[in-house]
């Protein structure tokens, strides 16, 4: 009896060896060698941010300054994004909603016409607004400073004798004109539209007035698209917006 539980009491014990041995040498064994990413395969990307922190990572006013100002903030919130409007790969800022909303309006026009106050005073003499989304804001911003408006139109819109400049397009060429008897030499003018992209139109606006030798203090818009480095075309020529995007 002895001699069987002394058998069995070695056999558990080599067991256990054996099986200590096997788990050492499974461990032991060296990994695989990493398989090379074939060339002819692009290269992994990183999986893409969700949309909403895309666009918080390209805004400069909606986390920071928007934050700070809350009227800034107000108007911030009322400009929303159309992808692949109206060309494919185009990201559409749409200024409606700020529009719609009489009080995101309001404020927009408050900040605008507080910035003027404290860069040129009372040096202002009229407001000029392009067309034609310009026309929404040049009014009353004109009106919240107590100056008139004048207007930087299209060819073929304005009666009576105009003077007119040609400016290059992305796809062409484009005209604008004013009123010859909308400003007298030496008048002081601020422009406004609501969006600054490539600058081409603004900057044909300053080169018209500046044919009727009126004096552009600055450049004004609500939005800024600041890839597109439109505020370089401008020149010497100061420019101001509330809010920037990429």
């Amino acid at each position: 009896m002895f001699r069987v539980q002394e058998i069995s009491r070695r056999l558990k014990i080599d067991g256990t060896k054996d099986s200590m041995k096997s788990r050492t040498s499974y461990r032991s064994r060296p990994a695989p060698p990493r398989v090379p990413r074939p060339s002819f395969l692009p290269p992994r990307r990183p999986a893409p941010l969700p949309l909403g922190a895309t666009e918080l990572s390209r805004l400069r006013t909606r986390a920071v300054a928007a934050m700070a100002d809350p009227q800034l903030q107000l108007v911030a919130q009322r400009i929303r994004s159309f992808p692949d409007f109206p060309t494919p790969g185009v990201l559409f800022r749409d200024i409606s909603p700020l529009l719609k909303d009489p009080s995101s309006f309001r404020a927009a026009i408050s900040l605008l016409a507080n910035h003027l106050k404290k860069t040129h005073g009372g040096k202002i003499d009229y407001i000029a607004g392009l067309d034609s989304r310009g026309f929404l804001f040049a009014p009353s911003l004109a009106q919240e400073l107590g100056l008139g408006c004048v207007l930087i139109r299209k060819r073929g819109k304005l009666p009576g004798p105009t003077v007119s400049i040609s400016y290059t397009l992305e796809y062409g060429k484009a005209d604008l004109e004013i009123q010859r008897d909308a400003l007298e030499p030496g008048q002081k003018v601020v422009v406004v539209d609501d969006l600054l992209a490539t600058g081409g139109t603004m900057h044909a606006a300053c080169e018209l007035l500046g044919q009727l030798r009126a004096e552009v203090l600055e450049c004004l818009s609500v939005v800024e698209l600041t890839s597109l480095k439109g505020r370089e075309k401008l020149g010497t020529v100061p420019f101001f917006s509330l809010l920037q995007y990429e």
